[in-house]
């Protein structure tokens, strides 16, 4: 095992976004579904710990979702 084994990126696809007061957000139990301002055949963001790193498109395949990436974006280095 080496070093770059243990390093730990979180990933998160967005998907849409929405806007709700906080109250009406705190009344959602679970199972609650939240509507995106997004269409189905809109481009997702892929982000590395909150940073985006790609744009892609949902895939459905059967009972699996996936995201096909379309564009990588330019990394910047520090």
């Amino acid at each position: 095992m080496n070093a770059i084994d243990k390093v730990e990126v979180e990933i998160s696809v967005v998907l849409g976004k929405a806007s709700m007061p906080i109250h009406q957000l705190l009344k959602m139990g679970r199972g609650a579904v939240i509507e995106l301002e997004a269409h189905e055949s809109e481009e997702v963001w892929l982000l590395a710990n909150n940073q985006p790193i790609a744009r892609g498109e949902i895939v459905v395949q059967g009972e699996h979702v996936g995201v096909s990436i379309t564009e990588v974006l330019q990394q910047h280095t520090f």
